[in-house]
C-alpha cells in the first residue's frame, strides 16, 4: 500500500482536517501522481454536507507530476506533468465506453472520490491529498502554454460545459445563452465565444454585466428584467444552465428558437417549467454529464491552442474551510484552487 495524507471530512458537515490514509499499490495499468494543484468544486462542498461515505477526501480537478507507472503503461513517464478529473475508471466494454464516452458507462463509472474501486471494492479518495493513483486511460498530459493552477478546473467545470457545446454544435452562425456566471458559467462563456457563437449571458446580478462582457459575452441580459428577456424571444439555439440554484425556466424557454435546446447542467430536485412551451417551439429540455476521454483530450488541446483556462484564486490547504464558506455564499470569482505544496501531514499522536 502507498501511504498518503490529505484533507478529509470525518463526518457529514464537518470541517476539513488533516488525515493519513493508504492508497493501493499500482496495478499494471495505473499511474501514481504527486498532486501540485487541486480545484475546489461546488460538488466537493455538496459531498461534504450531503454525502454518505466518510471519512471523505474530496477533489477531482487535479494537476500534478507522474511519480510512478504500472508495468503496462507506456504513454506516461515519471516526472511528466499530467492532469486527471472526475473519473478514474469505467467498465471499458459497454457501448459508451467503446466510443470513449465513459461518463455514460452503463455499469457506472468509478468516481475520483466516494466511488468504489472496481477490483478491490475500496472507497476512492480524491485530490485534496499529496498523491493519487489513477487508471492510465483517465490521465492526460498537461496542456502546454497555460498556468498549471488555471488548468485544474478544466477537468470539471471546463469539460462539463465543453461537452454540451460540442454536442449541440455551438459555433459560427449559432446563438448560445449561458445562465449564471460562476465556475461553470465563466468557462461556458469563454468556450462558446472561442467556438465562434454569438454569446448571451443571463445573470441576476447587475454587477456581473461588465465581468461577462470582459470574458467575451456579446450581450449580458438581466434575467430579472422582463423587458430585456422579451427582446430575446425566439433568438437562441442553445442555452446552458450553469446556475447553482434552481429557478423558473419559462423565461429562458421563450428565448429559444424552433428546435432550440435548454441543457441544464445543475441537478435540481425538480424543474419548474410549463411543458407546453416545449411543444410550441419543438424545444428540448435536457441535461449532460462530464465528457469522456475523447472529448476531454479535445478540450485540453483546444484550450492549449486558444489560450483558454479558468480564472482562479490559489489558496493554501489550511484555508480550505474558509474557502468552502466563501463558495457557499457565492464569494468566488470564479474558481478556488488549492496549492497542494502547502499541505502538511497530520502530526502523529
Amino acid at each position: 500500500m502507498r501511504p498518503c495524507h490529505g484533507l478529509a471530512a470525518m463526518e457529514r458537515g464537518s470541517d476539513m482536517l488533516p488525515w493519513s490514509f493508504e492508497r493501493r499499490d499500482l496495478r499494471e495499468d495505473d499511474v501514481a501522481i504527486r498532486i501540485r494543484y487541486c480545484g475546489v468544486c461546488h460538488s466537493d462542498l455538496h459531498a461534504v454536507n450531503k454525502g454518505s461515505r466518510f471519512p471523505l477526501v474530496p477533489g477531482h480537478e487535479i494537476v500534478g507530476d507522474v511519480v510512478a507507472v504500472g508495468s503496462a503503461v507506456t504513454q506516461f513517464t515519471p516526472g511528466q506533468a499530467v492532469v486527471a478529473g472526475t473519473i478514474v475508471d469505467s467498465c471499458g466494454h459497454c457501448d459508451p465506453c467503446a466510443s470513449n464516452q465513459e461518463s455514460y458507462c452503463q455499469e457506472g463509472v468509478t468516481t475520483t472520490y466516494s466511488g468504489t474501486d472496481r477490483q478491490d471494492g475500496s472507497t476512492t479518495r480524491g485530490g485534496y491529498s499529496n498523491e493519487i493513483v489513477v487508471h492510465n486511460k483517465f490521465v492526460y498530459p498537461l496542456p502546454t502554454g497555460l498556468e498549471p493552477a488555471s488548468v485544474a478546473p478544466l477537468l470539471c467545470a471546463g469539460i462539463t460545459t465543453w461537452s454540451p457545446l460540442r454536442h449541440w454544435q455551438a459555433g459560427p452562425g449559432t446563438s448560445v445563452g449561458i445562465i449564471g456566471l460562476g465556475g461553470l458559467g465563466h468557462m461556458a462563456v469563454k468556450f462558446a465565444k472561442a467556438l465562434g457563437a454569438h454569446v448571451v449571458l443571463f445573470t441576476r446580478s447587475p454587477d456581473k454585466v461588465e465581468a461577462g462582457l470582459a470574458l467575451g459575452a456579446d450581450e449580458v441580459v438581466l434575467s430579472t428584467d422582463d423587458a430585456q428577456m422579451k427582446r430575446l424571444a425566439n433568438r437562441l439555439d442553445l442555452i446552458l444552465n450553469t446556475a447553482a440554484e434552481a429557478q423558473a425556466l419559462d423565461p429562458y424557454l421563450r428565448t429559444l428558437k424552433l428546435d432550440g435546446t435548454l441543457c441544464s447542467l445543475n441537478i435540481p430536485a425538480q424543474f419548474d417549467f410549463t411543458p407546453v412551451l416545449l411543444t410550441l417551439g419543438r424545444r428540448r429540455l435536457t441535461s449532460s454529464g462530464v465528457g469522456g476521454t475523447k472529448e476531454t483530450s479535445e478540450m485540453l488541446a483546444f484550450c492549449s491552442e486558444h489560450g483558454i483556462a479558468a480564472d482562479v484564486e490559489i489558496i493554501r490547504a489550511d484555508d480550505i474551510n474558509h474557502g468552502f464558506e466563501r463558495l457557499a455564499r457565492g464569494d468566488v470569482r470564479y474558481r478556488l484552487v488549492i496549492d497542494m505544496d502547502t499541505l502538511t501531514a497530520p502530526v502523529a499522536t
